[in-house]
């Protein structure tokens, strides 16, 4: 089962195998409930560092009081990575949630990593953990939907998103590159994908067909798409890519640009719907547009969504702006009620949430732009 976090995207892309979560503090907590009256023996239960230390722990406890098999998958990341990668709430480190759950009464723990040297002999964690590397995944978890009882796995590693080349200050940047050969790639979308599930695996158009190569400004170095059955992959050491020359852009360039039609606030207000994805500026412009407001002396709100931003997912932001503080109402806009839709993403502009707010009006403004 997942829970409150970006494990949740498990149910969306395999339905078949992972359940939607319950409320955050609740998880497991439908499988107590569920387990006297079904086959299966035993199930994960997925959670974040954050979750659990917001009241994951809670969680844990009413599972160990009811005695249903169930193994607690705690991903520790060190970011609340799924809305911008804030740091986890208070302080909390892989032993200190070891030590608590083993006091709680969980039957097992078992610590895996992609640096099981760093945990190895550490002094700080009970001496009944055991430390494995991260690749005997499975095995561990065979192992542990065995044992009656609660049980808990914790997972160590950076978060993907948190630890890309331009966090090299923060995190480490091995100097060591992959690469997909066109010539060998098949386009096949097999091993590579499935090992990794890496949103820098991007395709690319090709005389024989669309094939894959690798986005190196994205890349975050975690190299598991080597792991898959393929030939067309290189390995370059000691080698980055090169950094195209810097733009020089004339003022001149921007002589001839008009300045735009200030709209009338027929009844007192203006709304604007900004629909898109991670990454395209929803956030920016909204607050932009917020405080050109607020210099102009208007009053303004907004609202933004950002829900999976950092996982390419859609990103709204919700504008309001007033004569008056007065005219303001609720933050978000309600159907139909948005005078302009600006569309950084076309499939998330004319999806449910985009294409709602938008009156008929407002899209030939989209259009002239």
């Amino acid at each position: 089962m997942t829970g409150i976090g970006c494990h949740t995207m498990a149910a969306f892309v395999r339905p078949e195998e992972a359940l939607l979560p319950g409320h955050m503090g609740g998880e497991g907590a439908n499988w107590i409930g569920l387990a006297p009256y079904t086959g299966t023996k035993h199930i994960f239960q997925n959670m974040g560092d954050g979750t659990y230390y917001h009241s994951g722990l809670l969680a844990i406890r009413a599972a160990v009081a009811s005695g249903v098999n169930i193994t607690y998958k705690i991903l520790y990341n060190d970011a609340v990575a799924m809305t911008g990668g804030q740091p986890v709430d208070g302080p909390l480190s892989v032993a200190e949630i070891a030590h608590q759950v083993r006091h709680e009464g969980v039957k097992a723990v078992v610590l895996v990593s992609d640096q099981p040297e760093t945990h190895i002999g550490n002094p700080a964690l009970p001496r009944d953990v055991r430390v494995e590397h991260r690749d005997g995944l499975d095995a561990v978890q065979r192992e542990l939907r065995e044992i009656e009882g609660c049980t808990v796995l914790l997972y160590e590693q950076t978060c993907a998103a948190e630890a890309p080349p331009a966090n090299a200050a923060h995190f480490p940047n091995p100097p060591k590159r992959l690469f997909i050969s066109k010539a060998v790639c098949e386009g096949c979308v097999g091993d590579c994908s499935a090992q990794s599930t890496c949103v820098s695996l991007m395709p690319v158009e090709t005389e024989f067909g669309t094939k894959r190569r690798i986005d190196q400004s994205s890349c975050n170095k975690d190299y598991s798409c080597l792991n898959g059955f393929c030939p067309s992959f290189i390995t370059v050491h000691g080698a980055e890519p090169r950094k195209p020359a810097t733009a020089r852009l004339d003022q001149e360039l921007f002589l001839e640009l008009r300045s735009p039609q200030r709209p009338a606030f027929s009844d007192g207000t203006f709304n604007v719907i900004i629909a898109g994805i991670g990454g395209t500026g929803v956030i920016t412009v909204a607050a932009i547009l917020v405080m050109a407001a607020h210099i102009e002396r208007l009053a303004a709100s907004s609202f933004d969504m950002t829900g999976l931003a950092q996982k390419n997912g859609a990103v709204f932001s919700h504008v309001r702006i007033a004569n008056s503080a007065d005219r303001l109402h609720a933050a978000k806009l309600g159907q139909g009620e948005a005078d302009a839709l600006l569309a950084f993403d076309l499939v998330g502009a004319v999806g449910r949430r985009g294409a709602r707010a938008a009156h008929h009006g407002a899209y030939p403004r989209v259009g002239q732009q």
